[in-house]
Parts: structure tokens; C-alpha cells; sequence
């Protein structure tokens, strides 16, 4: 393979494993929630996230053998699955009530028996929503960033240019190889942050230390507003990744939760 150090040491392979990472300790975390709307006796949410961690993994995996290409495609895959849980959440909060505990929707798809809309139906909710309209505006305001990643994600996947298939083979001489790793350093970063912004604004429970269940699980009485003390995991990420990134977002998350985020 013409592969060399500085592609091997290049800072995306790091960054794939702390966002790995990331949904592995988010998935562990979050278990004890139940998600209401479904008949799931498990968060839904739980094996989503295990499931993307899995799709980083196999991005790294598959970067780091030279396949750009294919690491694409599965960018692409983690994209739609950031999508498909923003849109399973907030379809369920907007559906959700005592006089329909069940949301057929999402409860069929959990179920196997129902798809979900496509990609761009999915989307266009999203996007529509009055709920998300300070978040999307916020989102959407730098210059079609993530239409600007799907594009690309969609031009791997499709071949939809002759260069794209030629960065799938690992052993032609690619001068400019690693401007690839930049791009796509870029862009799962801002598809991570996306997913940040909507998980975290309208899931904000799961921010959620251990502090409060420890107590009862003790069988003492929490201390006043532990409920709200954030899990030193998401608040690291907050400060490593949202408040360096895009601080207008965290600080729109922040005004919007009782969670004590720093």
C-alpha cells in the first residue's frame, strides 16, 4: 500500500476513536431511560448509539487501510443515522401524549413491521419544525455546510465522478491524498456537532449524571438539584467540541436546559 506515515498519523484517526467513544459511554449511560411513545422496555436510543459507534469504528477501520472511498459511504451512513434519530425523537415528542401512549410510527419501524419515511422527507420535518427553528437557523446560517458534506458523502457512494472511485485503491501514487483526510476530518465533525445540537436540545435528560440515581440506589435522599448535575463525559465533549466549534449553538442549548451545563 503507498500509504505513509503522515496519512497513517493524521489527526481524523484520533478524532473517530473520542467520537467512538462518545456514543459507547452515551449508550451505557442512557439505558435506564424508557422511551415514551414506544413498547420498547429498553431506550431505543441505547443501540442507535451503540450502532453508530460501530459505523465510526468501521470509518477508521476503513480510512486507515486507504479505502477513502468507502469511508465516505459510511460517513454517509453515520449522517442518515444522525438524521433518522433526530427525527425519531422529535416525531415522538411531538406525538406523544396519554391519549396516544403509543406513537405508531416510531413503535412499528422499533417493531419491524413499519419503514420510516425517506431521507428527505425526514429531513424536510426537521427542518420544518417550530420546536428546532432557532437551532436550524443557527444550523443552517454558515454557508450549506452539510448540504455541502452530502453532496460529497453522495459523490463517494455514487462514483458520481471518475476520481472518486480512484480514491478506493491503496496502491496508486495520490499526490493529494491527505487532502481528503482534511475534508473528512472536517465534515464528521460538523456532522457530530449537528447531532450534538439536536440530541442534547431536545433530549436534555440525557445529560444526566450518575449523582442522583446513586442516591436512591442507596436508599438516601438526593441532594437538592442533582437531578440537573451534567455527566462529566458530556460536559467534557461540550468543552472539547461545542465551545470550540460552534459556541453560538452551546450557548443556545444552555439557555434552553435546566441542566447545569458549565
Amino acid at each position: 500500500m503507498l500509504i505513509d506515515d503522515k496519512y497513517r498519523n493524521h489527526k481524523v484517526f484520533n478524532r473517530l476513536k473520542v467520537y467512538g467513544e462518545f456514543y459507547k459511554t452515551l449508550s451505557e449511560s442512557i439505558f435506564g431511560f424508557i422511551t415514551q411513545g414506544t413498547e420498547s422496555i429498553v431506550n431505543i436510543d441505547t443501540y442507535l448509539f451503540s450502532s453508530i459507534q460501530g459505523t465510526l469504528e468501521s470509518i477508521h477501520n476503513t480510512l486507515y487501510s486507504g479505502r477513502i472511498n468507502d469511508a465516505y459511504s459510511l460517513l454517509r451512513n453515520y449522517y442518515d443515522s444522525v438524521i433518522i434519530n433526530t427525527y425519531t425523537n422529535l416525531y415522538l415528542e411531538d406525538n406523544f401524549s396519554f391519549a396516544n401512549f403509543v406513537v405508531e410510527k416510531i413503535n412499528n419501524w422499533v417493531k419491524g413491521i413499519e419503514k420510516l419515511p425517506n431521507y428527505r422527507q425526514m429531513s424536510s420535518y426537521i427542518r420544518n419544525s417550530e420546536k428546532l427553528s432557532r437551532i436550524n437557523e443557527l444550523l443552517y446560517s454558515k454557508n450549506d455546510v452539510y448540504k455541502v458534506i452530502r453532496n460529497r458523502c453522495n459523490d463517494h457512494t455514487h462514483y458520481n465522478f471518475y476520481r472518486y472511485a480512484i480514491y478506493n485503491d491503496n496502491e496508486l501514487f495520490l499526490e493529494n491524498r491527505i487532502i481528503y483526510l482534511d475534508h473528512l476530518f472536517n465534515d464528521v465533525g460538523n456532522i457530530f456537532v449537528f447531532h450534538l445540537t439536536y440530541l442534547f436540545y431536545l433530549n436534555d435528560h440525557y445529560m444526566m449524571g450518575s449523582d442522583y440515581i446513586d442516591y436512591l440506589d442507596l436508599g438516601l435522599t438526593p441532594e437538592e438539584g442533582s437531578q440537573y448535575l451534567v455527566a462529566p463525559f458530556i460536559q467534557n465533549i461540550f468543552d472539547t467540541e461545542m465551545k470550540t466549534k460552534r459556541m453560538d449553538l452551546y450557548l443556545e442549548i444552555k439557555n434552553h436546559t435546566p441542566m447545569l451545563l458549565n
